[in-house]
Parts: structure tokens; C-alpha cells; sequence
């Protein structure tokens, strides 16, 4: 797509296109739309510490808690409305993502990206102005909506923008603005626990990120590649001239888009029955795995459910929301600095690196939980509670610098443009559905399977480090056009990708 590079014989032909001023202010006002998911993975677990909203919504986890030498630390904060509230927003955005491709296709990325922004706007009203569990519902699924919309265009968006050679930082700067979403939420969960209602002030200020991104949508160009597809030739040229600057090469950069877009509408079969064909295996099996290792480096329910972790081996109600507010912090140094080296180290050394450091964390962490823990009394000493809440920021460091930018620019570059809505929709519904499953579930499993929950997150990211090694091609600095060559190349995916080549030469004939 539109991105500073022409692709001729397999070689990439720059345009001359600079870095410019309007292209880093679009990608930054486009990326701005990891606030809204991030302040709420923030604020979820926040407020759900707070003794007053516990008071009001869920009276029965505040008697578990006074009556804490009779119960299992594990469990005090087993309670299935609980993680209703937690999770019907996932469940919400699942079924979002999956018409966000067909919407998105209908009337462009920057339309979804407002539409989204609004709904969340709505929903965190509603939150903030609830009175009892099914108004709180009604907003999470609210929020989950705009959610779903946001995290399926903006990806793509910022791919199709970005020049190829610093995608993989504009993309990762979903996740950094997620990540800075988080930490507000954290630091408003702290200052507003001192307030009796609070938990409407973090609740409702979820609209400040939500008004964030609907300016910003009202500010930004759709791409050129969805102009296209609308049929809007004019206005993807203005884009282009816009973001590209005037000593680009904009006519010939935009014929070859024309050329990705009509190759893909060649086809009139629907991108998501297109994209189960052989031809595509890779993408498609990309699509799920991205978004469920991701999930299932743990760090979601970490970041979730931290300030309750944090009560659970011994700190109080500020300590575990300090510690939030430290591991919100940690995660937003490190998505920092995978930001400026994505592009300069590539992206499988990353995967590598933060594998390794999460698998050496989570075992630590389950041992620790294991040996030290009174689990009738509730408390750990606290030398080893402070080396837990380190092991805790280590392991998001190493998801920072790995998984958590590259999730969202390994989708956002992969696909071929003809079913790209469709993989990016996968893998958002994918991973909202993931989270929903593990946001329902987290609480019980932890009760059930304590300190050992950990080291069932570290072998599921042994598993995804390995699949990496063999499994992605490396994608630095790959202008996305010619995509489809580090496929190609592959020991293994090549026997796939090379059988679309055949189908799309027949086409052209």
C-alpha cells in the first residue's frame, strides 16, 4: 500500500518521499486510538480493588475479604458477576471486530476509527453514571463495541500510511499509546481511591481518551489504498501528496496501489471465504496465532488483574495500587523502547529476546507464589513480595519490547491487500475473544490452580517462541507491495504462497 516504495521485479524502487511532518502527525493521531483500550485494561482492575465499588456492586467479595483467614487467598476474588463486568466488554468487541471488515470496506478507515472512538465515548457515560450491575454491563459492552472497531482499522491504518522502512514504529505506536492509556488509568485508580466515589471518576473519565481519538479521526485522511477501494481517485492522490510531501514521486507510488487494490478486486470471491483457501494458508494461520500467543503470554491478566494480585500476596489497597501504577510505567518504558529498534533490530530478535525473559519471570513468579505465600493468612514476607512485583515488571518488560508492539504491526503488514480487512479482522476477533475467555476465567483458574497458573503461562510462551523460530518470516523493512517474497522464500510457507502466484498470472492473462 501507500507507503514510499515501488516494487518492480522483486525490488524495492524508492519514491523519494521524506519523513514529513503531516505523515507523523497522521500516524500519531491514528495510533492515538490505543488510549481507549489501554485506559481500560487499566482501569478495569483498578476499580475493582476499590473497597467502595465493591461495596456497591459486589458486596460478597468485601465479606470474603473481612473474612480472609477462612477462605483461600486464591479465591477472594472468585466471583462470576465480577468477571462479567471484566469481560462482557471482550465479548462485545468480538462481535464488533467481525463486522468491522465489511463496515470498514463500506465507509473507510477513518469513519471506523470516529465510530469506534463515539461508542466508547457512550459507554464510559453510562459507566460513570451507573447505579447498578446491568447499567455497569450495558457500558462495558458499549466500550467493548468502540473497542472492536478502533483495534481492527486503526493497525491497518498506520500501515498503510507509514513508509516502509519506519512501519514497524508507527505501527508499534498502537501499542505504546495503549501502554500510556494504562499507566493514566493507573495513576487516576491511585488518586481517586481516596475518593468515596471514586470509581465513577475512573469509570467516567474513560471518555478523555475517547474524545481523543474522535478529534484526531476528524483530522486525519483515510488512506489511499481505502480511498481507492471507494473509488475516490482524487482524494487518494491529495492524501498522498499530503503525507508523502512535495518531492515524491506520488503518481507512480499510486499506480502501483491501484495496482495492489485491482488486484485484489479481481477476485469477487469474499476476503474472509478467500482467505481459508490453500493459497493463503499462511496468513490466515498468522492471523489466529499472532492474536492467541499474544493473549497467552498472561500479560493481559496480569495488567488486569495486577492490583488484585498485589493484595493477594500482601500488599494493601495503595501498595497493590502502586504496584500498578509501577508495572503501567515498566510496560510503557519498554514498548518505548522497542518503538525506536523495531526497525533497526527486525522482529524476530525481538520475539526472541522477550520470549526468553517472560519464561524465566513466570517460572520465578510461580515458585515464589508457591514457597512463599501463607495462603491462610494472606500474606507473604516482604522481601519476597518486592521480588515478585519485580519479577512481575520484568516479565512486562519483555513483552514490552516483544509481543506487545509487534501483535499489532505484525497483523498490519502481512496481508495482501485484497484480504488484509478480513486477516486484521481475524485477528482482532481473535484476540477479544481470547481475552474474553480469559477474563471470565482468570479468577477461578487461579483459585483452582494457584501459584501453578504461572508456569501455565510459561509454557504456552515456550511453545509460541518456538513457532516464532521456525515459523515467521522476518518483515524489517519490507515495503508491502512485495509482501508477498519473504513468503516466497520461506522453508516452509513457500509451497503455500507460490500457488497464488500461478492463480494471479492466470488473472493478468
Amino acid at each position: 500500500m501507500a507507503g514510499g516504495f515501488a516494487v518492480a521485479n522483486g525490488s524495492a524502487t524508492d519514491y523519494g518521499g521524506s519523513l514529513t511532518f503531516a505523515v507523523i502527525l497522521t500516524c500519531i493521531m491514528a495510533a492515538s486510538g490505543g488510549l481507549i483500550f489501554g485506559y481500560d485494561i487499566g482501569i478495569s482492575g483498578g476499580v475493582t480493588s476499590m473497597e467502595s465499588f465493591l461495596g456497591n456492586f459486589f458486596p460478597v467479595v468485601l465479606r470474603r475479604m473481612a473474612q480472609i483467614k477462612e477462605n483461600n487467598v486464591y479465591c477472594i476474588y472468585d466471583n462470576e458477576a465480577l468477571t462479567a463486568f471484566t469481560s462482557s466488554l471482550y465479548i462485545a468487541g468480538l462481535a464488533a471486530s467481525l463486522v468491522a471488515s465489511k463496515v470498514t470496506k463500506a465507509i473507510g478507515r477513518q469513519a471506523v476509527m470516529l465510530l469506534g472512538g463515539a461508542m466508547f465515548f457512550a459507554g464510559a457515560a453510562l459507566n460513570g453514571a451507573a447505579v447498578n450491575i446491568a447499567m455497569l454491563i450495558i457500558g462495558r459492552m458499549l466500550l467493548g463495541f468502540g473497542v472492536g472497531f478502533t483495534n481492527q482499522a486503526t493497525p491497518v491504518y498506520l500501515a498503510e500510511m507509514a513508509p516502509p522502512r519506519w512501519r514497524g514504529a508507527f505501527t508499534g505506536g498502537f501499542q505504546f499509546f495503549l501502554a500510556l492509556g494504562n499507566l493514566v488509568a493507573n495513576l487516576t485508580n491511585y488518586g481517586s481511591s481516596h475518593i468515596r466515589w471514586g470509581w465513577r471518576l475512573s469509570l467516567g473519565l474513560a471518555a478523555a481518551p475517547a474524545t481523543i481519538i474522535v478529534l484526531g479521526a476528524l483530522f486525519i485522511t483515510d488512506t489511499p489504498s481505502s480511498l481507492i477501494l471507494r473509488g475516490k481517485m482524487d482524494a487518494a492522490k491529495v492524501a498522498l501528496r499530503r503525507v508523502r510531501g512535495p518531492n515524491a514521486d506520488i503518481d507512480t507510488e499510486l499506480k502501483e496501489v491501484i495496482k495492489s487494490v485491482e488486484r485484489g478486486q479481481k477476485n469477487e470471491e469474499g476476503a474472509f471465504r478467500r482467505i481459508i483457501r490453500r493459497e493463503y494458508r499462511p496468513h490466515l494461520v498468522m492471523s489466529v496465532a499472532v492474536a492467541l500467543f499474544f493473549q497467552l503470554t498472561g500479560v493481559i491478566v496480569l495488567a488486569f488483574f495486577s492490583p488484585l494480585l498485589f493484595r493477594i500476596v500482601g500488599f494493601g489497597s495503595d501498595g497493590a495500587l502502586i504496584g500498578a501504577v509501577i508495572l503501567g510505567a515498566v510496560n510503557l518504558g519498554s514498548i518505548t523502547v522497542s518503538t525506536f529498534t523495531i526497525d533497526r533490530v527486525g522482529r524476530k530478535p525481538l520475539f526472541m529476546i522477550g520470549g526468553v525473559v517472560m519464561i524465566i519471570c513466570q517460572v520465578a513468579m510461580a515458585w515464589i507464589m508457591g514457597a512463599q505465600l501463607r495462603k491462610e493468612e494472606g500474606t507473604m514476607p516482604h522481601r519476597w513480595a518486592v521480588a515478585l512485583l519485580v519479577l512481575v515488571c520484568g516479565h512486562t518488560a519483555g513483552f514490552g519490547v516483544s509481543w506487545g508492539p509487534l501483535n499489532w504491526v505484525i497483523p498490519g503488514e502481512i496481508f495482501p491487500v485484497e484480504i488484509r480487512s478480513a486477516g486484521n479482522g481475524i485477528t482482532v476477533a481473535v484476540g477479544l475473544g481470547c481475552t474474553f475467555i480469559q477474563t471470565q476465567t482468570f479468577l477461578a483458574m487461579l483459585c483452582t490452580f494457584q501459584y501453578a497458573t504461572f508456569a501455565y503461562y510459561a509454557g504456552w510462551v515456550v511453545i509460541m517462541t518456538t513457532f516464532i523460530a521456525f515459523f515467521m518470516p522476518e518483515t524489517k523493512g519490507v515495503p508491502l507491495e512485495s509482501m508477498n517474497s519473504v513468503w516466497e522464500n520461506h522453508w516452509y510457507w513457500s509451497r503455500f504462497v507460490k500457488e497464488r502466484d500461478v492463480f494471479k498470472k492466470s488473472l493478468e492473462i
